[in-house]
């Protein structure tokens, strides 16, 4: 990786991202081992997450190293002390710092005040981890990646950002179905549209779910309503009535497709029960691959191939 930070899945490049899911890929094989064994992340999180959590501190823990998990109420970003300076103390004292923020900014700006890497573990605009995450699940169960598509029902957030990225990057087809009022954000349209370019990758978007997955070789979709949107909750089972991932749905796409969830998924809503627990269904090799590749963000924000040898 060319960058001190991993903030965006915009932030690899073709070969960032093929070496980064040949390091998951063989340290996900390798197990436990100490290639980390003297260093020190901390979790400091705006957020509560079950996924991101565990895979973090599970993921030093079995290269021999240590989390240090850092709650709302200890560090209050921007309230309880300004951001610039929490980075420059958590530069004095740990290795590696892995934030889930409300804001992307809040991100933006750890990562200029600090000496040490920032890794995006969730923000308002995207999640890288977790699409690096899906791009490992995609190449295990189809062994490809370019020329694959994948179509996303349901809303333009997060998760859809980094998805329209990281598909752009590796190639992938990615079409997206959304009610009015839930697209995609333009900005990250463009941007994927300019990447999808050299990797000859396909960007659409679109509202009909139908024509959306007519083919598809990955169906994904995520929650209706988002933590931080749970006043909007009403309003958008509404809007997105129609989008639900059923079977009727996942008979338009190619016969060997797979579904793919994030989670926590609400059973009824953006996913029906005998979707989600079909055999087509891979959304806990999704979570599972959520501790190897960040086992590989991290390898590399902290050393990359220098540290490799101690365990190979």
């Amino acid at each position: 990786m060319h960058t001190k930070d991993f903030l965006s899945i915009a932030d690899l490049s073709g070969s960032d991202l093929q070496l980064l899911l040949a390091e998951a890929v063989d340290l996900k094989a390798k197990g436990w081992h100490s290639a980390l064994s003297d260093k020190t992340l901390a979790l400091v999180f705006e957020k509560p997450s079950l996924r991101t959590r565990i895979s973090f501190e599970m993921a030093m823990r079995q290269m021999g190293g240590y989390a240090l998990y850092l709650s709302p109420a200890e560090v209050g970003l921007g309230k309880r002390e300004s951001v610039a300076d929490v980075a420059r103390v958590l530069s004095r004292y740990v290795d590696i710092v892995a934030a889930r923020t409300f804001s992307q900014q809040t991100l933006e700006e750890l990562g200029n005040h600090s000496e040490i890497p920032v890794i995006n573990a969730l923000s308002d605009e995207e999640h890288p981890c977790q699409t690096l995450a899906d791009l490992l699940t995609i190449l295990e169960h189809k062994g490809t990646l370019r020329g694959l598509t994948l179509a996303f029902i349901g809303d333009g957030n997060n998760v859809a950002n980094s998805l329209a990225l990281g598909c752009s990057i590796a190639g992938i087809n990615f079409k997206i179905a959304s009610p009015a009022g839930y697209e995609l954000n333009s900005s990250i349209v463009e941007r994927a549209q300019i990447m999808a370019e050299s990797s000859g990758a396909e960007i659409r978007c679109d509202h009909d779910p139908y024509l959306a997955v007519q083919g598809a070789d990955i169906v994904y979709t995520d929650t209706w309503t988002s933590m931080g949107q749970e006043t909007e909750h009403v309003n958008r089972l509404k809007d997105f009535s129609g989008y639900q991932v059923d079977s009727a749905l996942m008979a338009l796409a190619d016969r060997n497709a797979i579904f793919m969830h994030c989670l926590p998924a609400h059973r009824g809503q953006e996913v029906s029960d005998e979707v989600i627990d079909s055999r087509a269904s891979v959304v806990f090799d999704q979570a599972e691959n959520r501790l190897h590749a960040q086992k590989a963000v991290l390898v590399q924000l902290l050393g990359g191939a220098g540290i490799l040898p101690s365990y190979r």
